[in-house]
């Protein structure tokens, strides 16, 4: 595999997204949000297997505990995670917020709106649920975003991704 023309066509790809995302409604990415919540709580198992995987694989390595600690999911961990896209649908939507407005000499009023960036990029290491809490603040703010975990948490963050995936196709978001 060629990695600058993955990384090109990957790059490509989220822009496309990122345009649908800032159209996107509250109503769309609240309903993805809680159907990924939905979907990790069902795959609980499948996620915590592929934690194990991963964990067995780390401490094969030599990772050092305190790194072997951050990787490790628990049920109460993926409750957590779950818990925290319910908490993040709940919140208004921060696209079209206008701060300090203000008049102008000329009549005009001006001030802040809250926009979507574009596409977002997070490169993290053995926590997986950075994974969710990424995506989730991403999807909620209408941006795309292009996440690399370490491979150290591979096995996990792909199984985190197939919830992320099926939310986003619930809700007809990219």
């Amino acid at each position: 595999m060629d990695i600058k023309d993955y990384m090109q066509n990957l790059g490509r790809r989220a822009r496309a997204a990122s345009r649908q995302m800032a159209k996107a409604d509250t109503n769309a990415k609240n309903r993805a949000l809680l159907a990924i919540a939905a979907a990790i709580r069902r795959d609980e198992a499948k996620l915590l297997a592929a934690n194990g995987e991963d964990l067995a694989a780390a401490r094969a390595a030599g990772l050092e505990p305190a790194m072997v600690d951050r990787l490790t999911l628990s049920p109460k961990t993926v409750a957590t995670m779950a818990e925290g896209l319910e908490q993040i649908a709940s919140l208004p939507d921060p696209i079209g917020e206008m701060t300090d407005l203000r008049f102008r000499p000329s009549g005009i009023q001006v001030g802040h709106m809250r926009v979507p960036l574009g596409v977002i990029g997070i490169i993290y290491e053995a926590r997986p649920n950075v994974t969710v809490d990424a995506a989730g603040l991403c999807i909620k703010s209408g941006n795309a975003c292009i996440l690399r975990g370490g491979s150290e948490a591979i096995r996990c963050n792909q199984a985190l991704a197939t919830p992320v995936k099926e939310g986003l196709q619930s809700a007809g978001l990219p």
